[in-house]
């Protein structure tokens, strides 16, 4: 079952493309974070969702908010994968233990070995303030977390 709304987000440390290590609660008290959970990078939805977020990142910086995005391929392929598409915020590594992190949040699909299209938006407190798990063809609408960002 995925974290709930006012949930305490778990706690985790990945590391990103660059191969630097990211700590959610390392943002505690200074920026709200969208956390995207998403199946696997180079597929066509998973690049859409990536780079329309790319494209909107300035209405995230305004809303004094962190995007992190989060797939269980390596950092190597993440970090071909980030060049190639122009994604200039973190792209986290769930690689290994395979899906640790995205088990804690109750997106991991057990039988496809990957996690589904899970959204948390995540306060300056760390508290679950609006999610949104969606089916691995089913992209989301960038437009209701920007909404969600809008009532903190």
């Amino acid at each position: 079952m995925a974290i709930q709304v006012g949930d305490k987000a778990p706690d985790f440390e990945l590391k990103d493309n660059h191969g630097a290590t990211v700590q959610l609660s390392d943002f505690r008290g200074s920026k709200n974070v969208i956390l995207l959970f998403y199946p696997f990078a180079f597929t066509g939805v998973c690049t859409g969702e990536l780079c329309e977020v790319r494209d909107n990142l300035p209405k995230f910086a305004d809303r004094d908010t962190q995007v992190l995005a989060v797939s269980n391929d390596s950092i190597h392929t993440l970090r071909v994968f980030a060049e190639q598409e122009g994604l200039e915020y973190p792209l986290l590594s769930d690689f290994w233990p395979h899906g640790e992190v995205s088990r804690a949040y109750g997106v991991f699909a057990e039988d496809k070995g990957c996690a589904v299209r899970g959204t948390f938006v995540i306060d300056k407190e760390g508290v679950v303030r609006w999610t949104v798990v969606n089916a691995l063809p089913d992209a989301r609408d960038l437009g209701e977390y920007v909404k969600a960002l809008d009532t903190l």
